[in-house]
Formats: C-alpha cells, sequence, structure tokens
C-alpha cells in the first residue's frame, strides 16, 4: 500500500493554487494507511480533507481524489477499524464535494475529460462486492455514485424522428428525460433529451438509450455520454 502511494507524483496533479496541497495527499494516505488507532486515523483524515484531495469546510474536492479513490478502498476494507471509517467518510465527502473551475475534469486513458464525480463513482462501482459488504454505509455509496452514470455507445438505429442508441452502462439513469454531454475524440457534443429505453442487463451492462431528434449519425459508435450536470459541477 505504501509503495502504491509513493510511486504516485501528486505535485504533477493540477488543482487550485493555494487550496490544493500535495503533500497533505500524500503525507495523510501514508498516515491512514499506518493509522493504528483513532488519534491517528483522526490526524490523517485531517491532512486528506483540509487540502489533500478535498477542502471539507469549503465543500472542494481536488482532482488527486480520483487517484486517491483506489488507496481510500483498500484503507477502507483493511486498515485499522478507525482508518476504515475515515476512508468511508473521505470517499463520500470526495463524492458530494464540487470542484474549482478549472479543476473539474481527470483525463482517462482514451483521452475522454470525465468529471471528477464520475471517475470517483467508476472506481466505487469497481469495488461493489466490497461496499455493499460493508453495509448500509457502503450501499449508500454506491446508490449515490449510480447517479453518475456513464453510457458507451456500441451501435444505433433510427427509430422514427429519434435514435436507439445500444452500448454499456455504469450507473443508472433515472426514470424521465435528461440531457448528456457527449464525447469523442476531444469533442463535446450537447445532447438535450434523452430517456432510458430498457435499463443495463445485470450480467453485461448492456442497455439502451432513446436519444430524442437525433439522427444515428450524430450518434457514432464509441462515443461516451456522461449526464450533462456533472459536467457543469463547479465550486
Amino acid at each position: 500500500m505504501l509503495d502504491e502511494i509513493d510511486v504516485v507524483d501528486w505535485d504533477s496533479i493540477p488543482g487550485r493554487p493555494d487550496w490544493y496541497e500535495p503533500d497533505r495527499a500524500a503525507r495523510g494516505l501514508r498516515a491512514l494507511a499506518e493509522a493504528a488507532n483513532l488519534v491517528q486515523a483522526a490526524e490523517a483524515g485531517s491532512q486528506l480533507g483540509g487540502g489533500g484531495i478535498v477542502h471539507g469546510h469549503s465543500g472542494a474536492v481536488f482532482p488527486a481524489a480520483v487517484v486517491a479513490t483506489p488507496l481510500l478502498l483498500e484503507i477502507a476494507q483493511r486498515g485499522h477499524p478507525a482508518a476504515q471509517d475515515t476512508a468511508m467518510g473521505l470517499l463520500d465527502e470526495a463524492l458530494s464535494c464540487y470542484p474549482h473551475a478549472g479543476y473539474t475534469r481527470v483525463t482517462a486513458p482514451d483521452g475522454t475529460a470525465v468529471p471528477i464525480c464520475c471517475a470517483i463513482a467508476d472506481h466505487l462501482r469497481d469495488r461493489a462486492d466490497f461496499l455493499v459488504g460493508r453495509g448500509k454505509r457502503g450501499k449508500s455509496l454506491l446508490a449515490d455514485a449510480a447517479a453518475h452514470w456513464c453510457f458507451e455507445i456500441r451501435e444505433c438505429a433510427a427509430d422514427g424522428s429519434d435514435t436507439a442508441a445500444f452500448g454499456i452502462l455504469a450507473g443508472c439513469v433515472p426514470d424521465g428525460v435528461h440531457a448528456a454531454e457527449m464525447q469523442l475524440a476531444g469533442t463535446v457534443t450537447m445532447l438535450s433529451e434523452l430517456t432510458l429505453e430498457y435499463p443495463a442487463a445485470e450480467d453485461t451492462r448492456e442497455a439502451c438509450l432513446r436519444v430524442i431528434t437525433r439522427h444515428p449519425s450524430e450518434l457514432p459508435p464509441g462515443a461516451v455520454l456522461f449526464p450533462v450536470e456533472c459536467g457543469d459541477r463547479v465550486h
């Protein structure tokens, strides 16, 4: 765990100057991983929550929180009980806080500019079995993460004046009509109206969205959709 923390170049992760403190991120995670009692866990949490990955007093989250999320999940599973509780609280805070303007996204390996909240939610979904096992608190965190959905288009078909978009859904698109942003090769297109045609199959995550008054040619395979409100989140 300590090696995984130390290998990260926390200074290279962008964050609003005078708010994000890379040293607090590194020190806080190390301290939380090594915490052996309540006081040590609280001190580590104070570093992480006071400029390391979030600034709890102002409700701000930094891009470093995305890198820290898998590490916090490991601590939540394997750390001292006090450290586990602190890690779970920080995960909840990171997901619910808002980023500063200019530092609202992280770049995925495929080049997609992912909203911080959606990137954190994706890490949480990767550890769904563990979080479910944490009981009410873990299930609540997963439920919050579900709202930060992501949909990758695989295939489209015209349906009247609309398009049925088939693809892979992570999270849950709520009932009703929603706006989304679509990203492909660095280009962002706003989709003003879409609905969930049928939900994801549990074993494959395959789902279908109806994109209203859009032609299939406007929805290319490989494009990724995010809730527009996640892209607009700013502190």
